[in-house]
């Protein structure tokens, strides 16, 4: 099996006595042993055997092996958020006095580890913005050891060239971490331009309806031996049940994501062309600062599309106000469209300066397109917008 639809929906667990098609939940807390032997074995890590769910489960190996392999990984670790993933990926492999350079424009959240609770345990980050990449190994010190990425960005949606940073990462013997959540594994597979590991917030595309939380990292396998030594003992595994509503999702990934990119784009050139509008953000528009490197390394476009209204904050809650479809929420990666206007809501605690600094200016609006019929999705920017 080596295209990407057929392995996605046929990479399942072992079947049961009962000869079940479609894997089934398992929704135990523990697993039993033979007799003295296969418990000392097992434990020993001689035999593979699930234990406890914390430690692994039927479910979530068949999630975690499946992102594996879509993105040409050695092996994975499932996490209950995507949060959870890109913490304990850091907590693992950084140490007391390390150093992280790291894309500016970053979620949120990781944002606030990396300002606010690594430098607790000495360790800093050094920010290079997309315009500068070029000029990145200014920024890596004796004492760096990540070099991480978005890309696209969140939500600038910034393009940063692959190919060009693995090299970096090589050249400069650094650990290169790409945060791949907002192209999936079936648009764009880090690991093949040198990422040693790759992290997924599986809450937004992964999951692609809005049910469940949950997140994953895979790469090298002796990185992520390490990173599940250290989940196996601090707890911030994935539940079983929604690693089995996460690996059904995976089995329509590549036809949901398809038409995703398909109606972002119709929205990206109809933003393009309407007065109210003045810059629009979408890798597959020949307007992208990085339109040329967007179609080297990513198969489409991806589903979120970031414009700037005019009128800045005001304009933006004014939109928001005039919004009748489309959803008002801080997901993405849902079937329905949604809209945030992240500097009266996600962002509005950080000065002007602080979100230029991000990129995040008064007037920019991210929209997750989704799966409705892309004649009523535009008909409801339309009219907010006019």
């Amino acid at each position: 099996m080596e295209n990407f639809e057929t392995f996605a929906i046929r990479t399942q667990t072992e079947r049961t006595q009962f000869d079940e098609h479609s894997t089934p939940l398992y929704l135990t807390s523990s697993f039993i042993f033979q007799d003295a032997e296969d418990m000392r074995a097992s434990f020993a890590e001689e035999k593979p055997k699930n234990l406890y769910s914390r430690f692994s489960n039927p479910n979530v190996t068949e999630f975690t092996d499946k992102i594996a392999k879509m993105e040409g990984a050695e092996s994975g670790y499932a996490f209950a958020t995507g949060m959870a993933a890109i913490y304990s990926t850091f907590a693992t492999l950084l140490n007391a006095g390390d150093h992280i350079v790291s894309c500016q424009s970053v979620f949120g959240s990781t944002h606030t580890l990396f300002t606010k609770y690594f430098p607790k345990w000495n360790i800093e980050t050094t920010y290079f913005k997309a315009e500068d990449a070029e000029n990145v190994e200014k920024y890596i010190q004796p004492n760096t050891k990540i070099l991480y990425l978005e890309t696209p960005t969140n939500p600038a949606i910034e393009v940063l060239d692959l190919e060009f940073f693995g090299q970096i990462a090589k050249k400069h013997n650094l650990i290169f971490i790409v945060d791949n959540c907002f192209a999936t594994p079936y648009l764009q597979q880090p690991i093949k331009y040198g990422a040693d590991i790759v992290v997924h917030s599986a809450t937004k595309l992964i999951d692609g309806q809005g049910r469940v939380l949950g997140g994953v990292a895979v790469g090298r396998e002796d990185l992520i031996r390490e990173i599940y030594l250290f989940a196996r003992n601090t707890g911030p595994a994935m539940s079983p049940f929604n690693a089995w509503v996460l690996s059904k999702s995976l089995e329509t990934l590549a036809i949901r994501v398809e038409k995703h990119c398909e109606n972002a784009l119709k929205v990206a050139e109809f933003l393009e062309n309407h007065p109210n509008v003045e810059l629009v953000k979408y890798p597959f528009l020949k307007s992208h600062p990085s339109y040329e490197i967007a179609k080297k390394q990513m198969k489409l476009g991806g589903n979120i599309v970031a414009f700037e209204i005019k009128g800045g904050i005001e304009g933006g809650r004014n939109f928001l106000d005039k919004i009748k479809m489309c959803s008002l929420s801080a997901n993405l990666g849902d079937t329905r469209t949604i809209v945030t206007h992240p500097a009266s809501t996600t962002h509005s605690k950080l000065s002007d300066e602080e979100r230029n600094e991000v990129g995040i200016t008064a007037g920019l609006v991210r929209c997750s397109v989704g799966l409705e019929n892309v004649d009523d999705i535009i008909a409801d920017l339309k009219q907010a917008l006019d």
